[in-house]
């Protein structure tokens, strides 16, 4: 009997507890949970992730030949929900872009470029900030943004006397699309230059354009 009064007394101790402390508990579990569930859906609309791929480029100008040249891509992404449809996705790659001299080259910049080069590679720090529209569901997206470029290593074997014949930076426009294939990204852009990246003079523009080809692994 006395186990048992015991056993009935610290049970309604126990009761008696828990009502006092209800009102303080919703106070601080309440916001807890909303915080928890906040959380989880940014979560849900947040993803990071590795890319790579080929680019495919040039660099417009009488100095250069009008064909495409291949090079590489490599770096990490992420994809932040802006609700149903839209999504934003900044980038940041390492970018090598590669052009071939033309032959008349030396009679508009003469004792500029090296006589026997003929490729010019351009290794780029790019910041692609890219606005997602979802076409077909989570399928497939169209995506439209710019790029921010900063010249990392200049090819000193293309230049005389060390001189820099490109700006340290490219400022781009880009458009394409983008297939979802659960974690798997598989991406197609076209890449317009917007600026001169020449920095010689005024006698040729120098604009860089090409087709980017990337594929991707969401974490």
């Amino acid at each position: 009997m006395l186990f048992i009064n015991v056993v009935l007394r610290m049970a309604l101790s126990i009761t008696i507890f828990l009502k006092k402390t209800k009102h303080m508990k919703a106070k601080f579990f309440l916001p807890l949970l909303a915080a928890l569930l906040m959380s989880s859906a940014l979560m849900a609309q947040f993803h990071i992730g590795l890319k790579g791929g080929t680019n495919i480029t040039k660099v417009d100008g009488h100095s250069f030949k009008d064909k495409f040249e291949y090079a590489y891509h490599i770096g990490g992404f992420a994809e932040i929900g802006l609700g149903e449809k839209f999504g934003l996705q900044p980038e940041v790659l390492f970018n090598q872009y590669s052009t071939t001299l033309d032959s008349n080259y030396n009679h508009i910049y003469e004792d500029i470029f090296t006589s026997g080069q003929h490729k010019v590679k351009l290794n780029y720090l790019s910041i692609p900030v890219l606005l997602n529209y979802k076409l077909l569901g989570n399928l497939l997206s169209l995506q439209a943004g710019p790029q921010f470029s900063i010249l990392m290593k200049q090819d000193k074997n293309l230049l005389q006397n060390g001189a820099d014949a490109f700006k340290n930076g490219d400022f781009s426009m880009l458009a394409g699309v983008q297939l979802k294939l659960s974690a798997i990204r598989v991406t197609g852009r076209y890449a317009i230059g917007l600026n001169n990246i020449s920095d010689l003079d005024n006698k040729d523009q120098w604009k860089s354009q090409g087709f980017q080809v990337s594929l991707g692994l969401a974490l």
